[in-house]
């Protein structure tokens, strides 16, 4: 995929999908120079994290970032503030 293709999904899912959604903070993109890319997104709890994956597989904006990326290339992995 293009890396226009994939911004473009990129800003679709951002714009649509996570906006409103309960416990979304943030999320962002950025892509390293060796061609990985990563997306952070910050959650107020780790139940709205599951209750959004549970909601989101059907939304088909979503699902058309996800159709653009490998799933043998994703890794997940969530991480607690410390504060500080």
């Amino acid at each position: 995929v293009s890396t226009e293709d994939f911004l473009a999904a990129d800003k679709a899912v951002q714009q649509e999908v996570f906006p409103n959604t309960k416990g979304y903070l943030r999320r962002t993109t950025a892509h390293s120079h060796g061609g990985e890319w990563l997306v952070v997104v910050l959650w107020a709890s780790e139940a709205d994290i599951d209750e959004f994956n549970a909601r989101v597989i059907e939304n088909p904006v979503q699902t058309a970032y996800n159709a653009l990326v490998d799933p043998e290339t994703i890794r997940i992995a969530r991480y607690e503030d410390v504060g500080g």
